[in-house]
């Protein structure tokens, strides 16, 4: 193997995990659309993030070239970043709401999450996060247009690192799906991870941001995961690809109203 052609390999496997890009087939790989080296590769992560925030940063750059405010620029930069990931983590929250919150025991709970219709839960959390995510963005955009530019990409990168927490600390909760297919991410995939993360939740202080801020964020993105890893322990006993998804948002959230507040 070529030098650099594993840490390709790596993002190439995140890229075709987190978006719905149709990425080609490298010669140098094997079986590209499994999830078999995703435990290896998770480190690549948030970098994938950082570019998909970097695209949804593009969008809102133009929307406001367009002179678009920031409250009709916001939704246009969230609705990029859903087309490009094709609701992958949209679809995880709404099923742990639904299953979480819709089933009376463990196997039911499950039973829930896999199916594809959306209940009450579902459909509210979905509301919820799509209107936190928007409106906080619109408030940063109207302080600053780059600063929010700069927290797309660090939301984007640092919420996916958070959604590996589950899967390091849990172990599956059922014998199938993309949780189990995952499998848990090596100690040098979690802190190429973290140190990825830590990079791009700087990218704030590019635009004149203080410290505080992008710590608080970061900090708050690790709380997101751990908490999100500790209610499905005690709701289903493990993780699943839906946790994770769920675990993104809401650290995404968390990062965009950590920004968005007058702290």
């Amino acid at each position: 193997m070529r030098p650099g052609s594993s840490l390709l390999i790596d993002f190439l496997i995140c890229l075709r995990f987190a978006t719905r890009l149709p990425i080609p087939a490298l010669p140098l790989e094997d079986g590209p659309h499994s999830l078999e080296g995703f435990a290896r590769a998770a480190g690549a992560l948030p970098l994938v993030g950082a570019i998909l925030g970097a695209v949804a940063a593009c969008a809102l750059f133009a929307a406001a070239t367009l002179g678009l405010p920031p409250l009709l620029a916001a939704p246009l930069a969230i609705a990029v970043l859903i087309a490009l990931t094709g609701a992958l983590h949209e679809d995880g929250l709404a099923d742990c709401a639904d299953g979480f919150g819709g089933g009376a025991t463990t196997a039911r709970k499950l039973e829930i999450m896999k199916d594809s219709r959306i209940g009450a839960f579902g459909a509210l959390a979905l509301a919820m996060a799509l209107y936190l995510r928007i409106a906080a963005l619109a408030l940063i955009g109207a302080q600053s247009l780059p600063l929010a530019g700069a927290v797309l990409v660090g939301a984007a990168a640092a919420s996916r690192g958070a959604a590996l927490i589950p899967l390091a600390l849990l172990p599956p909760a059922r014998a199938e799906g993309a949780g189990f297919a995952a499998a848990r991410p090596g100690r040098r995939a979690l802190f190429t991870a973290a140190c990825l993360c830590a990079v791009f939740t700087a990218a704030p202080l590019l635009v004149s941001s203080g410290l505080a801020k992008p710590i608080i964020a970061f900090g708050a993105c690790v709380g997101a995961g751990i908490t999100l890893s500790a209610l499905a322990r005690r709701q289903i006993g493990g993780q699943t690809g839906d946790v994770a998804g769920a675990a993104q948002q809401v650290a995404e959230i968390l990062f965009y109203l950590v920004f968005a507040a007058r702290l």
